[in-house]
């Protein structure tokens, strides 16, 4: 029977915390009970109903991965180059990585590049065989399979996230648009030149900290 896998992010924008890549796999009637079970793109739902799904969508798939990128990783790659470009390559291997641990037949994948068929490109290049893959923006919309994965991988870096603000104190989303991450990051800079193992570096927000012109 045909394996078929989605695969989303969680954690692409924010200045503090990790980028999460999800990816899961069902066999065909499993992918049709998904939307039915109420599988839908992981930003239309609660945390507590995402939490609920979460344990239906991995006790009816065949198997599911993660990759996590955290931000000193994300930093290197960034700042060598064009941010996005070279973020969206960096996620296009994480990707890759999730999917080589589930071997499936056919993959869904939400991607960010403006360009779908050169992430999938980037994706293949990494996976060393060639499954069918489908890349397109919205994604996690339009494929339930895709949305499962939304899911999970919010899940998890919630989870990694509330660590976080168990450890260094209540940073807020960790978004740049969010007051409190902003006070939190110029409070942190107030005593320190360069920014934590959490923080994004190579980000506009705390960049500008750490920027020596």
């Amino acid at each position: 029977m045909v394996v078929i896998a989605g695969v989303d992010e969680a954690g692409r924008g924010p200045a503090i915390g990790p980028l999460v890549v999800a990816a899961v796999s069902f066999q065909g009637p499993a992918v049709d009970s998904l939307f039915s079970m109420g599988v839908r793109d992981s930003k239309a739902l609660s945390a507590r109903r995402r939490d609920s799904l979460e344990a239906e969508i991995k006790e009816v798939s065949e198997g599911h991965s993660y990759f996590v990128l955290q931000p000193w990783v994300i930093d290197k790659v960034v700042n060598r180059g064009l941010k996005l470009r070279k973020l969206n390559y960096l996620e296009a291997i994480a990707m890759a990585k999730a999917i080589r641990d589930l071997h499936p037949d056919e993959v869904y994948v939400d991607t960010a590049d403006v360009l779908p068929d050169r992430f999938r490109e980037d994706i293949l290049k990494v996976l060393g065989w060639r499954p069918h893959i489908v890349c397109e923006k919205k994604a996690d919309v339009n494929y339930p399979v895709v949305s499962a994965a939304s899911i999970l991988a919010k899940v998890r870096r919630d989870l990694l996230v509330s660590d976080l603000r168990e450890i260094h104190g209540d940073f807020g989303s960790g978004y740049p648009s969010d007051p409190k991450t902003v006070a939190f990051i110029e409070a942190w800079f107030k005593e320190n030149d360069q920014p934590p193992p959490y923080m994004r570096g190579s980000w506009k927000t705390i960049k500008k900290y750490t920027y020596q012109g």
